[in-house]
């Protein structure tokens, strides 16, 4: 998992420029896939080879009579719980005001890793004078820099990696087991059913429950044991559910706690192995319920989409087809989501929920042996050979299966540049068609290399 680091400050300071600048890229902020357009809160960036998260957490508007201090000090915990490190913005033309001073203050009171942005000072004259009257904020790191201009960063993200977290080493990573515990978080919408489902799921008689206070503030982990099957079939399972509070539009957000629900439901994304994404029959596929089906694209995890109050659906014998071609048609960018239809009100069809998830868990363990995918590779190439140009043939060697959870699959070739995203796609095509993968994303890595006859 990736360090977090949230970006705070009032609005016009320059937030969404210096989360801009630090991810480097558009192409960190909107994803280059047919079928969804997406307003980004987050992005993964990198400085001298660590890797990090960084949060747009949006402008905190002051308002003295909904109680400000209170509100700032539940934002600023917030923040600070969820993120390692915290970047205060604040503008270096207009000089500290009183909301800056009552974030600061807050932001102080939680101990976290802390770092003034001094934003808009766009000349190295503006830089040495511009300053001084912010170190009366109380935070003794304060670094100058222009966001637009691309002005200070190198000191500041120098200063950012070094109070991050010591890096876990990914080398020794043990090898998954097949009845590993599974995590499962439930997101969606505010008021499409998702505590309603989470009750119904704990509601069956084959299970055992305790509860464990969860990592953020408005979640609960919830272990149970489940079985699958009966008699000498039945199998065990060790299970977490992980219940997220409703994501809301970015613009209809309240400029209270709700502000980091991004934050959070990151978090619980990135716990999880499958995500159980519930949608409001009633209304459809919404535009915001794609942007989170695309943070969970982003964090390659498993889905399901729990299509929940259907008993409010109007019914023939050709509406579930039709429902579920639409479905497919507004999430062509996850062809391979599974979808439940249930009423977690009635307990419809609620047990086919969880047996569904681990259908998907086990599919993301799933391993190819080298043999049938260097097969299935030359049937491939042979049937739909790549587009090359003249004098330089696109040829692959071999390929073979590099890890699970996701699925991930190496291809040798002569020339990986080359290959057209077209080309892989119909790769990841004919994997799926051949071994299954339903529910969860596979990657497909593709490099150069010498081949020797």
């Amino acid at each position: 998992m990736r360090p977090l680091v949230a970006i705070l400050g009032r609005p016009n300071v320059g937030k969404s420029t210096l989360f801009n600048r630090i991810a480097g890229r558009r192409l960190a902020l909107v994803r280059d896939v047919p079928g969804v357009t997406r307003d980004r809160h987050y992005a993964d960036a990198d400085w001298q080879g660590r890797p990090l998260a960084i949060v747009d957490t949006g402008g905190f508007v002051t308002d003295e009579g909904a109680g400000l201090a209170a509100q700032v000090r539940a934002q600023a915990e917030l923040a600070a719980a969820e993120a390692d490190v915290v970047l205060m913005v604040v503008d270096g033309r207009t000089g500290p005001t009183a909301a800056d001073e009552t974030l600061a203050r807050a932001l102080r009171r939680t101990g976290k890793p802390l770092l003034l942005v001094v934003n808009k000072l766009d000349s190295p004259a503006a830089a040495e004078t511009g300053t001084g009257d912010f170190y009366r904020l109380g935070i003794p790191d304060v670094f100058p820099v222009s966001a637009e201009h691309a002005l200070g960063f190198d000191a500041l993200l120098d200063t950012v990696v070094a109070r991050l977290p010591a890096p876990t080493e990914p080398a020794e990573r043990p090898e998954p087991e097949e009845n590993a515990p599974v995590r499962l978080t439930i997101l969606g919408r505010p008021n499409v059913g998702k505590s309603r489902l989470l009750n119904a799921i704990l509601g069956q008689e084959r299970v055992i429950v305790s509860d464990e206070p969860g990592t953020t503030r408005d979640a609960i982990d919830t272990r149970f044991e489940y079985t699958e099957g009966e008699g000498e079939d039945a199998v065990n399972y060790d299970l977490t559910l992980i219940d997220t509070a409703g994501i809301r539009k970015r613009g209809r957000i309240d400029q209270g706690i709700e502000r980091y629900s991004v934050i959070r439901t990151l978090k619980a994304i990135q716990r999880a192995d499958v995500v159980l994404m519930v949608i409001d029959a009633t209304e459809g596929i919404t535009a915001q319920d794609t942007h989170i089906a695309g943070y969970v694209l982003d964090e390659v995890k498993g889905m399901v989409l729990v299509v929940n109050k259907w008993d409010l659906v109007e019914k023939d014998s050709n509406t579930i087809y039709e429902y579920t071609a639409h479905l497919r048609q507004e999430l062509s960018f996850i062809p391979y989501v599974t979808f439940v239809f249930i009423s977690a009100k009635f307990g419809q069809r609620v047990t086919k929920v969880l047996p569904v998830a681990l259908s998907v868990a086990r599919e993301r363990m799933k391993r190819v042996s080298t043999g049938q995918l260097n097969k299935l590779m030359k049937e491939a190439v042979d049937a739909h050979p790549p587009a090359s140009k003249p004098g330089k043939w696109v040829k692959f060697y071999y390929a073979t299966q590099a890890d699970v959870k996701p699925p991930t699959f190496v291809f040798f070739t002569n020339d990986a540049d080359s290959v057209h995203f077209s080309y892989k796609r119909y790769l990841e095509n004919q994997l799926r068609g051949a071994f299954g993968f339903e529910g969860t994303p596979i990657k497909l890595i593709f490099r150069t290399r010498q081949h020797t006859d």
